[in-house]
């Protein structure tokens, strides 16, 4: 029988499997710590070592565990396309940033895509705030002057420019023919007007016809000569008009439009005057359309209990 020793606490004692009782554990021998090594791991574990000294020595390629890698880093991302054009943007406006510049108005000015068109573009749904990161590093790289541009950035922004630049169209300037008559065409709704303008005494004939028979409206015939009258030169020039489509105002309007842009071919100067008096620019407005369930495009019908 094993001896019991109760002067240790119960949970540092043995129980002796044959009796049952509780004594001392045994002591075990201490064992001697050995030095750690990594030798022989790395020996049962590393791959060899490889000699990249010439192409011969090199192990053939393991086609089993190879994988394919991305060529872009964010292919992982939700909008890889645009991420690459961000950041190339970013990388390119780091490098060129101490070009000189010039001033924000004197730049050229670029019709760029819109984020509708940069969508098709690239494929994927991008926000309108983050293609607006995208403009204004191509804003600040437009600021570069033209004569130091580098001809890849321009390759690399061209991508983002519309198909066709508005900015670059030309009017076409009017001239003087050989007659001393000056052409303007005016719009307003679905009124057109082609006015001829001569030095004269001031007659005026609109379809072959005089305003008065035209025109039975005191105001019509105000508003279609309205630029003669506001620029003092209602006794110094002809005129004559074709006028199609549409009511007598708006016919009337379309030749204060036209009438205005023929006497600045004749007079350049009256341009500011001219403005003032609000013949230069073309009114836009048109009859709003009837919509279902309404009376005429706004006015609903009375409203009734029962």
């Amino acid at each position: 029988m094993c001896k019991p020793t109760i002067s240790l606490p119960l949970r540092l004692l043995y129980r002796c499997p044959r009796c049952r009782t509780r004594s001392a554990r045994p002591t075990q021998k201490a064992s001697i710590p050995r030095p750690f090594s990594t030798i022989s791991l790395k020996q049962a574990i590393a791959a060899p070592a490889i000699d990249f000294s010439s192409p011969d020595k090199l192990p053939p390629p393991n086609i089993q565990n190879a994988r394919v890698v991305p060529a872009s880093p964010s292919y992982f991302s939700g909008r890889p396309d645009f991420t690459d054009n961000l950041l190339n943007l970013q990388a390119l406006l780091r490098k060129y940033q101490t070009l000189p510049t010039v001033a924000p108005g004197q730049a050229p000015r670029v019709a760029w895509r819109t984020v509708s068109q940069y969508r098709l573009l690239v494929g994927e749904p991008v926000r309108a705030s983050k293609y607006h990161q995208v403009l204004e590093v191509l804003k600040r790289l437009n600021q570069i002057h033209p004569a130091v541009m580098p001809p890849h950035l321009q390759e690399a922004m061209q991508i983002y420019k519309r198909d066709v630049n508005p900015f670059a169209v030309v009017k076409r300037p009017a001239i003087i023919d050989t007659d001393g008559r000056a052409c303007g065409i005016g719009r307003r709704k679905s009124s057109s007007a082609k006015v001829y303008l001569v030095p004269g005494e001031g007659e005026v004939l609109v379809n072959g016809k005089s305003i008065n028979d035209v025109f039975g409206r005191i105001h019509d015939r105000e508003s279609a000569l309205w630029p003669l009258k506001a620029t003092n030169r209602v006794d110094k020039y002809n005129l004559w008009a074709l006028v199609s489509g549409g009511g007598t105002t708006g016919q009337a309007e379309a030749l204060t439009l036209g009438t205005a842009k023929a006497l600045m071919v004749h007079e350049p100067d009256l341009k500011p005057a001219l403005r003032r008096a609000g013949c230069v620019t073309r009114d836009p407005r048109r009859v709003e359309r009837k919509k279902p369930g309404k009376l005429k495009a706004r006015k609903m019908p009375a409203w009734v209990k029962r």
